[in-house]
C-alpha cells in the first residue's frame, strides 16, 4: 500500500545538505509518495531539485538532480579553511568553530554589518544563481509529480507570500532565500497583487510553510524537516553565539506559529467544539537531528564546506532511515510529533 505525505523543508543556508540526505533517503522508499512539497530558501532549492528530477527521471532523476545541485553549492566553498585541513576536523563542530574564527569569515561577517549589498554596484552578484538558473523550471513547474510551493517575504508589507505552478521561476527560488544582508532584494511581479514587488528570505513569514498542505485533496501527514534546532540547553554568551541563537529563534517562529495552530485545531476537533471533517486534522511528523544542528552555527549555514556538506547528508540519511524505522507504520494512521508537549 502506498504512503502519500506531503514534505515540509525548512530554510537555512548549507544546513539545507541535511534535507538533501534525508530526501535521499526518502526517495529510496517505494512506497513513499511525496504528494506535494512547500519549501523555503534552502527548502526551497531542495524542493525545486526534488521535482525537477522525479518529472525527469523518475527517483532516480531526483537524487541525481539532488547530488549535482550540493556538488555545485560545495564548490562556492569560501571558508578559508583549507581542504586537507577540514579533514583533520572531522567533528562538525570543530570545523563550524574554524570557520567562525576564521579571517575570511571574521572579516566578511564585519562587511555585511557596515556594507549594504546595494553598495557593490557592478561587482555585486548572488553566488547561487548560476546553480539555480540551470534548473529546468518547465519540470518545476510541471502538472505531473508532486505539487510544489515556494515561500518568500514582501519587503513592503512584512507578509507572506507563496508561488506555486507557473508562477515559480528563478527568481521566486532567489527571492525565498535572498538573506537581507548579503544579497539584494529580488524584485518580480507579485503573483497575488500583479504588482512589482520587492522580496527576501522566505524564513522570515514561513519556513517552511505549512497552510498549503491544508487542501481536501492532499494527504493529512506532513513530514517536516527540521534543520533549525527548536531547543538549545546551553545559555549562549560569546557575540558568535548570541549571533547564533537569535538566527535560529527568528528561523523558526513562523513554524512554531503554524504548528501551535494545527494543535489547537486538533484539541477542537477531539474535544467535539468542531465537527469531524469541518477543518483538516493535519498530523505531524519531524525527521531531525538536533543533536547535530546544535554543535553548528551560522557559520555553517553561510560557508557551504564541501567535508560538512557530506556529513550533513549522511545525517540527513540516517535520521530519515531512524525515523521509518520507528514510524512508516504510524504514516496514514496518527500522528507521531507531540505538539502538545511541545507547546505546554
Amino acid at each position: 500500500m502506498v504512503k502519500r505525505i506531503n514534505i515540509a523543508l525548512q530554510g537555512g543556508g548549507a544546513h539545507g545538505a541535511f534535507t538533501w540526505g534525508v530526501l535521499d533517503r526518502i526517495l529510496d522508499e517505494e512506497d513513499i509518495e511525496i504528494a506535494a512539497i512547500s519549501g523555503t530558501s534552502a527548502g526551497a532549492l531542495n524542493g525545486a531539485a526534488l521535482k525537477a528530477g522525479l518529472v525527469h527521471n523518475g527517483r532516480a532523476g531526483a537524487r541525481a538532480l539532488l547530488d549535482q545541485v550540493w556538488s555545485a553549492v560545495g564548490a562556492l566553498d569560501t571558508s578559508g579553511v583549507p581542504d586537507w585541513l577540514q579533514h583533520w576536523f572531522p567533528d562538525p563542530g570543530l570545523v563550524s568553530k574554524g570557520i567562525e574564527y576564521s579571517w575570511p569569515y571574521i572579516l566578511g561577517d564585519a562587511v555585511t554589518r557596515m556594507v549594504s549589498p546595494y553598495s557593490w554596484g557592478p561587482l555585486y552578484r548572488n553566488p547561487l544563481e548560476k546553480i539555480i538558473r540551470g534548473l529546468d523550471f518547465d519540470e518545476v513547474c510541471a502538472e505531473c509529480g508532486p505539487e510544489f510551493y515556494v515561500c518568500a517575504t514582501v519587503v513592503r508589507t512584512g507578509k507572506i507570500r507563496i508561488f506555486s505552478h507557473g508562477q515559480i521561476d528563478a527568481d521566486a527560488i532567489m527571492a525565498s532565500a535572498c538573506l537581507p544582508t548579503l544579497y539584494q532584494a529580488v524584485e518580480r511581479i507579485d503573483p497575488e497583487t500583479g504588482v512589482m514587488e520587492a522580496f527576501w528570505d522566505g524564513g522570515y513569514t514561513g519556513n517552511p510553510a505549512l497552510f498549503p498542505f491544508f487542501k481536501p485533496t492532499l494527504p493529512d501527514d506532513v513530514v517536516v524537516v527540521n534543520i533549525n534546532p527548536i531547543l538549545r540547553d546551553r545559555v549562549p554568551f560569546t557575540p558568535p553565539e548570541i549571533q547564533n541563537r537569535i538566527n535560529e529563534i527568528s528561523f523558526n517562529a513562523s513554524l512554531l506559529r503554524e504548528l501551535r495552530a494545527i494543535e489547537f485545531v486538533q484539541r477542537l476537533l477531539h474535544s467535539g467544539v468542531l465537527q469531524e471533517g469541518s477543518m483538516k486534522n493535519v498530523r505531524v511528523h519531524m525527521i531531525s537531528d538536533d543533536a547535530l544542528m546544535n554543535d553548528l552555527s551560522v557559520a555553517t549555514k553561510v560557508v557551504a564546506v564541501p567535508s560538512l556538506l557530506a556529513q550533513m547528508k549522511a545525517a540527513g540519511r540516517r535520521a530519515a532511515g531512524d525515523f521509518l524505522a520507528e514510524h512508516r507504520a504510524n504514516i496514514g494512521v496518527r500522528q507521531t510529533t507531540d505538539l502538545r508537549a511541545m507547546f505546554d
